[in-house]
């Protein structure tokens, strides 16, 4: 073969060279331009929890103003089960383009991991901040006819009648059953936990004397008010601002009770920082209109906006409280 012909590249190599070119660059601007042009569909917030709860409430009460700041609807999608966990899995695995977002309290990292000896996936791994919504207040609820007005009083009671009172929790690891169990170690007392299905079934059993106290998230209210039930304190770091003249139980002595249920919205790990950033902006703006604020207040929540970092502060100091709990009282869910 001649000299020269063997130099020359061929028209189909030439032609491959350039095809493999084009596939690279298409490779690095398709993400670009994916991002650039985000949102391009309807986000679709996947609530762990039932219509109806406080998470859908806040879901619901947010979805409104962000569909309004992105230009895109804000779809609803109901997956309770396994405290969490059925929603955050199918979030998990979702595609990294941040059109599907979980929302669920930080017990879906701070809590779960410790009570299931199985899991499909790992929040710290698959999961990433988005943004805080709101918290809701714990308050210590006893039925009417029990002799304690106080909660030094009621420490003193159950003191005195070891292993008599029984409390009522929303289920096994949820935010009020832990409450409880943080205030019987700080107080040095015994009580017997009672889960239900809800915290709704607890509450009527309270009405009914069947149960001595219980967490409540803010469904006692009206029968607080009525003076069917007695308000003692509140498990919180601050004072709610329905109830500004109920102490917290840090202020009475227990310090280490404090069991704000979270909530807040995570991402598939992997989305874009700046589709994060971009959501967690628009979320915060939408906390802070007065009419999703007084919505929230209605269920006895507070809307909570800060940034991706806060919120993640706030579910790791959790973390340390809840996981020593849970491996101390032996509590498991399967």
């Amino acid at each position: 073969m001649p000299r020269n012909l063997k130099s020359k590249p061929s028209v189909a190599s030439a032609a491959s060279s350039l095809s493999t070119l084009l596939l690279i660059a298409s490779s690095v601007l398709a993400p670009a331009q994916a991002q650039g042009t985000w949102p391009a569909k309807p986000i679709k917030l996947v609530v762990a929890y039932p219509p109806g709860g406080v998470a859908d409430v806040m879901s619901r009460v947010v979805g409104q103003p962000l569909s309004e700041a992105l230009g895109q609807p804000v779809v609803i999608d109901n997956k309770g089960g396994a405290n969490g966990n059925v929603a955050a899995d199918a979030v998990a695995k979702a595609p990294a383009d941040g059109y599907t977002l979980l929302v669920s309290t930080t017990g879906i990292e701070s809590v779960n991991p410790f009570l299931f000896s199985k899991a499909s996936f790992d929040p710290a791994r698959d999961l990433v901040h988005v943004a805080a919504l709101g918290r809701i207040q714990l308050f210590l609820v006893t039925k009417q006819g029990l002799a304690a007005r106080d909660p030094k009083e009621f420490v003193a009671y159950a003191k005195a009648h070891p292993a008599q009172l029984s409390y009522g929790s929303a289920g096994p690891g949820s935010t009020p059953h832990l409450a409880g169990e943080l205030f019987k170690q700080q107080a040095g007392f015994f009580a017997t936990h009672i889960p239900y299905r809800g915290a709704a079934p607890a509450l009527q059993d309270l009405l009914a004397n069947q149960l001595d106290y219980y967490f409540d998230p803010g469904i006692a209210f009206p029968h607080v008010r009525a003076g069917k039930l007695k308000m003692l304190a509140v498990a919180s770091n601050k004072r709610s601002a329905l109830f500004p003249d109920v102490p917290t139980l840090g202020e009475v002595g227990y310090k280490g009770v404090e069991a704000d249920t979270w909530f807040g919205v995570y991402a598939p790990a992997g989305v874009p920082a700046e589709v994060v950033a971009r959501l967690n902006r628009d979320i915060n703006k939408a906390l802070a209109v007065a009419g999703v604020k007084a919505r929230f207040m209605d269920v006895g929540g507070e809307a909570t906006p800060m940034s991706p970092a806060e919120f993640k502060g706030i579910a790791q100091a959790e973390t340390k409280v809840f996981s020593a709990l849970i491996k101390e009282r032996g509590i498991k869910m399967d």
